[in-house]
C-alpha cells in the first residue's frame, strides 16, 4: 500500500528535524572564539529565520495564537542555546499540528495576511511544500557560510538521510 499525502509530510518532517539537529551541531562545532565572524553570525541568523518562518505559518494556519512580528523573522545575535530552545519548541508545535492532519486537512484552503497587509489564499499542502523548500534553501546558504569560514557544514542532503545500504561498499 502506498503512502498518503500526510505520511509524506511526516517523512519530510522527520528528515527536517534530523537536518535541523545536524545544522545546530555544525554551528556548535565552531570554536567559540570564531563565533563573532560575520559568516557565523549570518548562518545563525538564517537558522533562526528557518525556525521563525515555521512558527509564522503555524500562526497563519490557525495552529498557534502566537504571531511572530516581521522584525523577528531574521533575529540577529541568537545564541546557540536560544536557537536550540526555539528549535525544540518549533518542532514540538509542528509535531502537534501534523498529528491533527489527514489528507482532507492538507487539501484545505485558508486565508492569511502578509506582513505588507495583502490577503492571500493557499492550501495547507502548498505551505508544507514551501516550508520544505525554504529550509533546503537556507540550509544550503548556512553550509556555504560555514565552509567560507573554514568550518565543516552539516551534510543534510535528503538522499543521504533516506537511502538504505543493501550490501557491502564496493561490492
Amino acid at each position: 500500500m502506498g503512502r498518503t499525502g500526510v505520511e509524506d509530510y511526516w517523512r519530510w518532517f522527520a528528515y527536517e528535524r534530523d537536518s535541523h539537529a545536524k545544522v545546530l551541531a555544525a554551528l556548535g562545532a565552531v570554536p567559540p572564539e570564531r563565533r563573532s565572524a560575520r559568516e557565523f553570525r549570518k548562518a545563525a541568523t538564517l537558522f533562526a529565520h528557518i525556525i521563525a518562518a515555521r512558527r509564522l505559518w503555524l500562526f497563519r494556519m490557525g495552529a498557534s495564537t502566537e504571531c511572530p512580528v516581521e522584525a523577528d523573522m531574521f533575529p540577529p545575535d541568537m545564541t546557540l542555546r536560544d536557537l536550540a530552545q526555539r528549535l525544540d519548541e518549533m518542532h514540538a508545535a509542528w509535531a502537534d499540528y501534523l498529528g491533527g492532519l489527514d489528507d482532507h486537512a492538507i487539501a484545505r484552503h485558508f486565508e492569511y495576511r502578509s506582513f505588507e497587509g495583502q490577503s492571500f489564499r493557499n492550501t495547507v499542502a502548498d505551505i508544507l511544500t514551501q516550508l520544505y523548500g525554504h529550509s533546503l534553501y537556507h540550509r544550503g546558504q548556512i553550509a556555504l557560510l560555514l565552509r567560507e569560514m573554514g568550518a565543516e557544514p552539516a551534510v543534510t542532503d535528503f538522499l543521504f538521510w533516506s537511502r538504505e545500504a543493501i550490501g557491502p561498499a564496493g561490492g
